[in-house]
């Protein structure tokens, strides 16, 4: 290892990029308490906590100078019920020119985490006005990916939520892995959220142990190529996982449909069915909401149709005990729904 700047490299090849130990101003900076609307730490190093320590100031990870890094809790508690704060929040920059410095190959493990955890491209949500802008002409999932943070990891988390959602994935993000990990706490919303033009991230291995106010768990909005496989949800009555497009929400235009998602070898647990609904749904909204009436016409995407076009979806091995097959539900086309029992 070397020293450069006030930090430790690591020499020689890696998997990963090099290991950056943080030097004592970021932990002394990370170690203060929070305040309400307190500036998350910028971090561009790898933090090092110990076991059963709580960390209340908000985190975040920005631009492609965070790239590479590993923030591994050991145990520790991530703590981000201050009002206001976000937890962790990894995020691309916009330059004076116009373009994205975008970070990437981030992984986050053993940690507990309470509050948020987003990722954003070109916006904070669907409706942000970059997003909105660029969602008015053609190639718009291509510069929403281009703009997003990829290859994201987290893993062996446990997600305590407190009202918000504890993951959302921003419009554009590609290549988030979420493993072997649990969802607790309670959400107005849901516990995952996939926004358009997200595409090929794997939710896999995880337990959803969440209550859920009036949603479904883990929402699919425009989201492709996504694989959903091997989690546990405890007594989703509010629903499971849901694929569908809003409809020119926010005045967005949403391009890519909800297609090509693989959803797999999940265990849905049942206390009681009475007033469930579905476990799986595709195709979950068909226009059927208010602003669909006045989304923003175009001969592309929403703009073209209000229906949620959730094909070509794969939806098998799932298990239901305690519940039914009809539990699941297509109400699109030319999707693959066989051996859920």
């Amino acid at each position: 290892m070397v020293w450069v700047l006030g930090s430790w490299f690591l020499t020689g090849p890696s998997a990963h990029a090099e290991q950056r130990a943080c030097g004592t101003e970021v932990h002394r900076a990370l170690r203060s308490p929070a305040a309400v609307d307190a500036a998350p730490v910028e971090v561009t190093c790898d933090p090092a906590f110990e076991k059963g320590e709580v960390i209340s100031m908000p985190i975040a990870f920005s631009g492609s100078a965070a790239s590479g890094r590993i923030l591994d809790c050991n145990g520790a508690t991530l703590d981000g019920t201050v009002p206001s704060a976000l937890t962790v929040l990894i995020q691309s920059i916009r330059r004076s020119d116009g373009s994205w410095d975008v970070p990437h190959d981030i992984t986050i493990r053993n940690c507990t985490l309470k509050g948020e955890l987003h990722i954003r491209g070109l916006g904070q949500n669907g409706e942000a006005e970059p997003v909105r802008q660029s969602s008015l002409t053609p190639g718009h999932t291509q510069r929403a990916q281009a703009a997003a943070s990829s290859r994201v990891t987290l893993e062996n988390i446990t997600f305590v939520a407190n009202g918000g959602i504890p993951l959302y994935a921003a419009p554009g993000v590609t290549d988030l892995t979420v493993t072997n990990s649990r969802f607790t706490g309670t959400t107005r919303s849901v516990a995952v959220y996939l926004d358009a033009e997200s595409a090929r991230n794997r939710i896999i291995g995880n337990v959803f142990d969440i209550r859920t106010s009036s949603r479904e768990v883990l929402a699919v909005d425009g989201s492709a190529e996504n694989r959903i496989e091997n989690n546990r949800f405890e007594n989703a009555i509010g629903g499971g996982i849901f694929l569908y497009r809003n409809c020119g929400e926010g005045g967005t235009i949403r391009h890519q449909a909800p297609q090509r998602n693989v959803i797999a070898g999940n265990i849905f647990h049942y206390r009681n069915v009475a007033g469930a609904r579905p476990a799986i749904w595709l195709g979950s909204r068909q226009g059927n909401r208010l602003y669909c009436l006045y989304r923003p016409r175009a001969s592309f995407g929403s703009g073209f149709s209000a229906s949620d076009f959730a094909r070509y979806n794969v939806v098998t091995g799932n298990r239901l005990p305690g519940g039914n097959p009809a539990l699941i539900l297509d109400q699109d086309e030319n999707n693959t729904v066989l051996d859920n029992h």
